[in-house]
């Protein structure tokens, strides 16, 4: 056999190539854990902090490029309009008229029946600190919007990544939601963005859009009239009217997004946490589909209306010299409703296969103590032997 004689070139080409196939077939990312090694995150519990990790890393890169605000501020904004942010408050936006049948008093007192509702049927949660750090929050941007009426924050026990704004005030927002937030002006942004729909009436307008519709299928229930086919058609127009206080256009979605940004910037919090929040989300539901709450989901924000918000930030808001991105506070009571969230899944029963822990109120330990309120009830104690 003919001995192979290799030049070092050769060596060296043969070396980069086999450096470029060894390097081509190891993972770019971090290997997944073993099975059973990630445990769930409170609030997000279809995701897990690899998953969330991986996400916030995908919106971090994006979010390098979101603009300043002021960047090229428009010098010809008009006074008084949806653009002019130093009249916040003065504006009537989405008020009665062609596009709005309804009045305030009609506005709140639908709201006030579908939050009754709500809360019959939804779990709150009832932490006073929890509920007065999330009202304290909603409030300040309320002050800072155009919204007419008083509003009722309160928060749902839900893992769904999700906030909701009945008419006339009523506003929910998800634990989940709280959860998912890395700072307080994630939070912010995402309830000024629910906010918009009760200052834009955008509740109200669906409604009116239903009205035209309705008065437009007049000529064919009195055409078949007396028959059951003009019933079915007065019927089918009455089915989506709770659904128009929860889902919106893109038309409308658009608008809240504009106005959204518009109060958190007034209220002082940085206004590229809510294009970073968006992102952030889009990106775990690519790693994890169904984390996101399927109302919050229906109009997700593409990317038309992410490169609108970037344009607002750039061209509508001043600059300023600081603003609010999160606080200590947010932290603690994020800690804290993760302990909430983390109690009530070991106590919750729905499961009887799944153990549980509770534990008591006493700091006193010893279960031969007649004194100890742990012995009454029906639990198993284990004694000391004599």
């Amino acid at each position: 056999m003919r001995p192979v004689h290799l030049s070092l070139a050769a060596l060296l080409v043969l070396c980069t190539v086999s450096y470029a196939q060894t390097s081509s077939q190891t993972p770019s990312s971090t290997p997944a854990p073993p099975p059973g090694s990630s445990k769930p995150v409170p609030g997000a519990p279809t995701a897990t902090p690899e998953e969330q990790k991986a996400a916030k890393e995908e919106a971090s890169k994006k979010a390098d490029s979101i603009p300043s605000p002021g960047e090229a501020l428009d010098p010809h904004i008009k006074a008084g309009s949806e653009d002019d942010v130093n009249a916040i408050g003065t504006r009537n936006i989405g008020g009665r008229g062609l596009g709005n049948w309804y009045s305030t008093d009609w506005e709140i007192r639908n709201g006030k029946m579908y939050s009754m509702e709500i809360e019959k049927s939804a779990h709150m949660v009832t932490d006073p600190v929890v509920n007065e750090y999330v009202n304290r929050v909603g409030q300040n941007i309320v002050k800072n919007s155009d919204c007419k009426v008083p509003f009722t924050i309160k928060v749902i026990d839900s893992d769904e990544i999700n906030a909701m704004a009945l008419p006339g005030g009523f506003f929910y927002v998800n634990s989940g939601l709280i959860l998912a937030a890395d700072e307080e002006a994630e939070l912010a942004g995402v309830m000024a963005h629910e906010t918009a729909h009760v200052c834009a009436h955008h509740a109200a307008r669906q409604m009116t859009k239903m009205n035209y519709a309705q008065i437009g299928s007049i000529p064919l229930i009195i055409f078949t009239s007396g028959s059951w086919t003009g019933y079915g058609i007065y019927e089918a127009t009455q089915l989506a009217i709770p659904i128009t206080f929860l889902k919106f256009s893109r038309v409308d979605e658009a608008e809240a997004d504009w106005l959204g940004l518009q109060y958190m910037y007034k209220a002082g919090y940085d206004p590229q946490a809510f294009i970073q929040f968006f992102e952030k989300i889009a990106a775990l539901e690519k790693h994890k589909p169904g984390t996101l709450s399927k109302v919050f989901s229906d109009h997700p924000q593409t990317p038309d209306r992410i490169n609108r918000s970037e344009e607002e930030i750039a061209t509508i808001m001043p600059p300023r010299p600081d603003y609010i991105v999160s606080t200590s506070e947010f932290d603690d009571v994020k800690a804290r409703l993760a302990r909430i969230e983390n109690k009530r899944k070991l106590n919750d029963k729905k499961d009887g296969n799944k153990p549980t822990l509770r534990r008591t109120g006493t700091t006193n330990n010893d279960p031969n103590n007649p004194n100890n309120p742990s012995n009454s009830d029906d639990r198993p104690t284990l004694g000391r032997r004599d």
